[in-house]
């Protein structure tokens, strides 16, 4: 038996409109009814339907205005929506189903002509939230929870971000001595204790709203403020190295000690801020999310450069002017020569501790 749906039908005649609910609910289906356009979007804002059946001709609102404001609407629009119609009217079908309506129920209905219409609008929403579902996992992959909804509504559903050109911080980190760690460890711990340090640090990153963009070997490279927009992202990424560095550094070396795996690591950071592109990129079966620019190159270039310098994390000037709220720990490096750069760049550092 076929799993029944919310239905929602539309027809300002009494008659039609209890006949088509009558047969509905033989089939099983919850049936919401309105005699009119306003009426069937006031339903909609309040109540969840899997298809509306919608007369054309209506007093108060027609079908093609009822049409036009569900598919305009991104809480409505994936709603699968059949026309109700007299077999002449083909030219009123013709526009509605160019407008995004599914297809249509002639008039007189025939219950087997109904059911079948109701069933294909129902696999369609079936169909629909099952994508829904997927690209929703894959967001949340790399977003914290609290956006996923909001870069879902950014991409209208899909998975392809397009190209955007955004302000934001880049952050790049890597751990010191891991390659010869891995050279000298059973590939098994190595893959442990590469799981649990990036566990570690993209918890950081998510917990302060940042986006991870990419994991490369034993390093991270993260975006705040891409691909949604934040005017902290500066102060998001600066809480989160400042986080990684004090906190989740020392625990991890607390139990690499407490595994027999020797005094831990140390780590170097970089951060950049400034105008970045910001999309998705690969082929329709392989997609992922990045950020890319002169501000990304340079972000990398700090953190090589947190292998020379006295502190593990080094923020450029251009981030340290773009926090809302003073960092008091920065402390003023140098002015560094940066590969690619014409002029040299003010550098601050903080500290482990």
């Amino acid at each position: 038996m076929r799993e029944s749906g919310a239905i929602l039908v539309v027809d300002d005649d009494p008659l039609n409109r209890r006949l088509i609910a009558k047969s509905l609910e033989r089939d099983g289906h919850d049936v919401h009814v309105a005699s009119g356009g306003k009426e069937c979007l006031d339903i909609l804002s309040n109540t969840s339907c899997d298809v509306v059946l919608l007369d054309i001709l209506m007093p108060d609102l027609d079908g093609f205005q009822v049409l036009e404001t569900i598919k305009s609407d991104p809480d409505l629009r994936d709603i699968p929506v059949v026309m109700i119609s007299g077999l002449e009217d083909i030219e009123s079908i013709v526009r509605c189903i160019e407008m995004g309506a599914e297809d249509f129920l002639p008039k007189p209905f025939d219950p087997v002509i109904l059911r079948a219409r109701v069933n294909a609008g129902l696999d369609r929403m079936r169909l629909h939230r099952l994508e829904r579902d997927r690209v929703r996992d894959v967001f949340a992959r790399f977003l914290p929870e609290s956006i996923v909804d909001e870069a879902l509504a950014r991409s209208g559903g899909g998975l392809r971000l397009g190209g955007e050109r955004m302000v934001g911080t880049v952050m790049f980190t890597d751990l010191r001595s891991f390659t010869t760690f891995a050279e000298t460890t059973p590939a098994e711990s190595v893959i442990d204790v590469l799981n649990r340090y990036l566990t570690e640090m993209g918890e950081a990153v998510l917990d302060h709203g940042g986006t991870l963009v990419d994991y490369m070997g034993d390093g991270i490279m993260a975006a705040f403020g891409a691909p949604i927009p934040a005017d902290d992202h500066a102060d998001r990424a600066v809480s989160a190295a400042r986080e990684m560095i004090r906190e989740r550094l020392p625990s991890l070396n607390g139990w690499l000690g407490d595994e027999g795996f020797g005094d831990g690591f140390a780590m170097g950071i970089g951060l950049n801020s400034g105008p970045v592109m910001s999309g998705n990129v690969g082929s329709e079966r392989r997609l992922e999310y990045t950020v890319i620019g002169d501000t990304v190159n340079t972000a990398s270039r700090i953190e090589s450069l947190t292998k020379e310098a006295a502190y593990p994390v080094l923020v450029a000037d251009d981030t340290r002017a773009a926090l809302a709220e003073a960092a008091d720990d920065l402390v003023f490096v140098d002015e560094f020569e940066i590969r690619g750069k014409s002029s040299r760049i003010k550098l601050w550092g903080m500290a482990a501790t």
